[in-house]
């Protein structure tokens, strides 16, 4: 069975209580299970909160909810927690709660290779940067891959570093650099070995609990993407997402009275 599992935690320290706040009269939390839904390669989605407010929320949207403890130190802790209770799940993905606009297509891209490769254990999704300002921010993380699709690092920098380049739109010109998009595909023990493991000397320098996987000589498959993601982390980055929502989601028609 492939599970997806949307860690939601309550308590964001940039945004508080996240999972609720509402894009087009739903909270992000429904976005994401609406969306992570339209996956073809998902056997179930179920998300993993530690508040009773959100688990009330999610409850009446009719979604399976598990509550897992406040103090998981990371959503792959969480998701880890509600996989042991689903005995027959094989390969677990982490599906973002703050991702209201993921694509089921998404999904179903970072999966595939653990379907047609036994050797590949974890996957996860990268796009190409098209502005300077994403290769600038550090809230947007770059990864760099080896010819055969295996993450070599994730930093919040830009990397590679174009040593040539006279300016930053010169860099993403000359050179392919690549945002990484936090969906992970995990086989069963590799999550669990991955969740066993302390924090890693990068991984707490960086902030990037991925990092603790090749610190520690895990593997991981990256699937370029060509859709992207808008994560909402801050009150700016949710109110674009409101813009974004206003914009390209289509609601449905009110009847008119006849």
């Amino acid at each position: 069975m492939i599970v997806g599992i949307i860690p939601a935690r309550f308590a964001s320290s940039r945004l508080l209580g996240k999972p609720l706040a509402t894009i087009g009269g739903k909270p992000m939390i429904q976005h994401t299970y609406i969306n992570a839904k339209k996956s073809k390669l998902l056997d179930k989605v179920v998300i993993a909160v530690d508040d009773d407010k959100v688990y009330r929320v999610v409850k009446d949207f009719g979604a399976e909810v598990y509550m897992t403890p406040k103090t998981c130190a990371s959503g792959s802790d969480r998701i880890a927690i509600v996989a042991e209770q689903i005995s027959d799940a094989q390969i677990i993905v982490n599906i973002q709660g703050d991702e209201p606009f993921i694509k089921g297509r998404m999904i179903d891209q970072a999966i595939e290779p653990l379907l047609f490769d036994r050797k590949v254990s974890v996957s996860t999704l990268a796009k190409i940067i098209s502005s300077v300002e994403e290769m600038k921010s550090a809230s947007v993380v770059k990864v760099v891959f080896d010819y055969h699709n295996f993450a070599m690092y994730f930093s919040r920098s830009p990397i590679p570093y174009v040593r040539d380049a006279k300016t930053n739109l010169e860099r993403i010109q000359s050179a392919e650099i690549y945002k990484h998009i936090g969906l992970y595909v995990y086989r069963r023990e590799a999550l669990s070995k991955f969740t066993a493991l302390k924090p890693t000397d990068l991984e707490q320098i960086e902030k990037l609990e991925q990092l603790r996987f090749l610190e520690h000589g895990f593997k991981v498959k990256i699937v370029v993407t060509e859709y992207d993601s808008l994560s909402v982390d801050t009150p700016k980055d949710l109110d674009l997402a409101r813009r974004f929502f206003e914009r390209n989601v289509k609601l449905p028609e009110k009847p008119t009275k006849k």
